[in-house]
């Protein structure tokens, strides 16, 4: 296993980051546990939840990840080896079962998410506590143009520093970082650390896979000159880059064939990009979700790639990948994948946050990760 610096922080993680967001859901508490227990044996010591896991959010499975987790190191122990990573929740209409439905970067809404998270992990403090997407309108989950609304109401950046100042003074959370966040919000949250001496964001969880590269327009030069490492998430686009969707297939228990509401790489563009990518692990002897995590690990600006699986296949198969080498002629053909098919997905005008607070122009369904 690799292990990377977190930002300018002290701490180093592992190159392939524990993804839970099924836990809950789609994986028992038993199954969860093994994951862990196989992650760790793989050299993996960084972990990644949410307050609002699992995904899909729903009032009755709230915090049930975070639950887990906690119930695995007070039952198991091995809570210092761990850097654990979570999120507190943005504003959105579908989350009306969360802090009165109004949830906002404010100080008390901090408060109250790290003190519920803390409860619920059975720890006293967090490693990398994120914000899960941003308290304004803007361009993320599944959304690719920004469109300016003068109407929006957001909390103000220097409040949501202060507060998570506060947080790391308190010991509650040792660094904080970012999540679905744009270059304007990236470069905000950073001056004020500098000008203010709050915080500075030791990290940017945002998508990027093979259908999805848009992180390297604008975001990739900001982690590189700024020490900001993005942790990647939804490396295998949902599943869909290990080839298992296509020509209309659904798998039982597959995420989008239990959850319609995930389309993000679903349009026809897409599909038809990730059939020659996965024709291409196929003709170089590669498992193709193999093909498509290695190629997010090796980037120069990726701190860590997050991996979620079902399945103890899927989590031997995507561990293994850090091990895997792209030789240049595969390098090569992917680029002119890429080239003729430049960022399929997301194909959205518009976008919401789960429950559709900011959605704008087109009434997809939206996923959320």
């Amino acid at each position: 296993m690799q292990y990377r610096p977190l930002g300018r922080s002290n701490l180093k993680v592992s190159a392939l980051c524990l993804g839970t967001m099924t836990w809950g859901e789609q994986n028992t508490q038993q199954e969860a546990f093994a994951q862990i227990d196989r992650a760790r044996d793989a050299g993996v010591n960084f972990i990644d939840t949410a307050e609002m896991y699992p995904v899909p959010p729903k009032g009755d499975t709230y915090g049930a990840t975070e639950s887990i987790i906690g119930n695995y190191f007070q039952q198991r122990g091995g809570r210092e080896s761990w850097i654990i990573a979570s999120k507190i929740a943005g504003p959105g209409n579908g989350l009306s079962y969360l802090r009165n439905g109004r949830t906002r970067f404010t100080s008390d809404h901090i408060n109250q998410a790290i003190d519920g998270s803390l409860k619920r992990l059975q720890t006293d403090y967090i490693d990398l506590y994120q914000l899960h997407w941003p308290d304004r309108q803007t361009n993320y989950f599944g959304q690719l143009g920004y469109r300016h609304n003068p109407d929006d109401e957001l909390t103000a950046f220097e409040d949501t520093l202060e507060a998570l100042d506060n947080l790391i003074k308190a010991g509650k959370v040792r660094h904080v970082g970012l999540s679905n966040e744009t270059p304007w919000g990236v470069s905000r949250f950073l001056h004020l650390a500098e000008s203010r001496g709050w915080p500075r964001m030791v990290s940017i969880q945002n998508p990027y896979n093979l259908l999805n590269r848009t992180y390297e327009i604008g975001l990739a030069e900001m982690s590189m000159r700024e020490q900001i490492g993005l942790l990647a998430y939804s490396p295998l686009a949902f599943g869909v880059l290990t080839g298992k969707y296509l020509n209309g297939l659904r798998p039982e228990k597959a995420r989008i064939t239990l959850f319609e509401r995930f389309v993000r790489y679903s349009n026809p563009q897409a599909q038809k990009a990730c059939a020659r990518y996965v024709q291409l692990a196929r003709d170089h002897g590669m498992d193709p979700a193999q093909m498509a995590l290695a190629f997010v690990t090796r980037q120069p600006f990726v701190t860590s790639n997050i991996i979620g699986a079902t399945n103890m296949d899927q989590l031997n198969r995507n561990l293994s990948s850090v091990n895997m080498g792209l030789t240049d002629s595969v390098l090569q053909a992917i680029s002119e994948i890429h080239q003729s098919q430049p960022n399929p997905a997301p194909c959205t005008i518009g976008g919401r946050p789960p429950g559709g607070r900011h959605l704008t122009q087109l009434s997809l369904p939206v996923d959320t990760a």
